[in-house]
């Protein structure tokens, strides 16, 4: 049997997709530099290179959607993980905050880089006032970039910096056990670290949420922390905490705060009121998962997870889903302030909701949303 003749019944029995992975894999291990510029038009059996045009081959032509996101593959995390990452870039994310029918947008949000390969995303709910919320949203950041500096356990990097963010807010109020009188300003925090592109954790205190779109399902990533959930409300009876429901049928802790868990809110701290978040890691494959929202709860107590994934997916880019989310919850009757975050990932545009979307009234506002930019434009 000649040499070609074994070659060619070798690789018919290989398996289609066995074929496909030995490909994948070959290139991310032995081609260090995929995007080889030719002198002429070549045929290549690299996935990062598939027509031989020389050309970056980005996360879009993996897919064959409409709307995708064009952005490069990241090479080194994809060698790491044995899977095609592509890049989550902050240009991309979407961020919309409106005030609703309140006085004051006590909500804020933010968007940036930490570290070389750590993306931070953070919504934030103030209330009492809008001390504690522009506290976090201007320092919680430093302490997690601190923090991952030295620390490889994004949910403990997470845990920490809640802690010291509490106790920093103390400080900068003038907490002492001889003040008599203590603040009541808190805020909900809601904050997700994106590593690698692939590594995602998050972590929550209060009533702000995080979900996952995957294959266009919504998957919550975060649970609610109210006395309505018997476990945190045992918790705040054991700490001596009582629970007082209103004429409406309301729990509150003494009869004055929404959630068991916040930053700041010193008056509850001996009733149970804890700034210790609960955290979750997951995995993204970007074959599959679209997008992660942050939202708080002028949008949460309004609509339920599945509707906010169905909304943003209507959309053809994340700004224009957070502007269009934000402004639903408003048509449904929100009083609230209304604020989301949208991250999109590789799987953007291929799970759509069967319901077209109407015209987008408006552009979203910067993703650093603070006192002087929160978008107070809701009716």
């Amino acid at each position: 049997m000649s040499a070609v003749a074994a070659i060619s019944l070798f690789r018919s029995h290989i398996p289609p997709i066995r074929t496909r992975v030995l490909l994948t894999v070959r290139a991310l291990q032995f081609k260090p530099c995929p995007f080889h510029c030719g002198p002429s038009p070549r045929l290549s059996n690299s996935r990062f290179d598939p027509d031989g045009s020389g050309k970056p081959t980005t996360w879009d032509a993996f897919g064959i959607w409409d709307d995708r996101i064009d952005e490069p593959i990241l090479l080194p995390p994809s060698i790491k993980y044995g899977t095609p990452i592509p890049k989550v870039s902050l240009a991309r994310v979407g961020g919309a905050s409106l005030l609703g029918r309140r006085s004051e947008n006590e909500d804020r949000l933010r968007a940036s880089q930490i570290s070389d390969t750590v993306l931070y995303f953070a919504v934030f709910d103030g209330h009492g006032g809008s001390q504690a919320a522009d506290f976090c949203h201007k320092y919680l950041e430093t302490y997690v970039r601190d923090l991952v500096a030295k620390e490889e356990d994004l949910e403990l990097v997470l845990s920490k910096a809640f802690h010291e963010i509490d106790k920093a807010l103390a400080t900068q109020l003038n907490i002492s056990p001889d003040v008599a009188t203590l603040p009541t300003a808190g805020s909900t925090a809601t904050v997700a670290l994106l590593r690698d592109g692939i590594e995602l954790a998050v972590g929550s205190v209060g009533d702000s949420r995080a979900l996952l779109c995957r294959k266009g399902k919504a998957i919550k990533l975060t649970m609610d922390h109210t006395p309505e959930r018997k476990d945190e409300r045992e918790r705040v009876k054991s700490s001596g905490g009582s629970v007082i429901w209103n004429s409406l049928g309301q729990p509150h802790v003494n009869g004055r705060l929404a959630m068991t868990r916040s930053i700041g809110d010193f008056d509850l701290k001996n009733s149970g009121v804890i700034a210790e978040p609960e955290t979750k890691r997951i995995s993204i494959h970007h074959a599959h998962d679209a997008f992660l929202a942050l939202t708080t709860d002028g949008i949460n107590f309004i609509m339920n997870c599945q509707e906010i994934c169905d909304v943003i997916s209507q959309c053809h880019d994340p700004k224009e889903a957070a502007q269009r989310l934000t402004e639903q919850a408003l048509q449904y009757g929100s009083e609230d302030n209304s604020t989301a975050l949208v991250v999109p990932f590789g799987a953007w545009g291929k799970h759509k909701s069967p319901t077209s979307p109407p015209p987008s009234a408006g552009a979203s506002p910067p993703l650093a949303a603070g006192p002087e930019n929160a978008a107070p434009t809701g009716q």
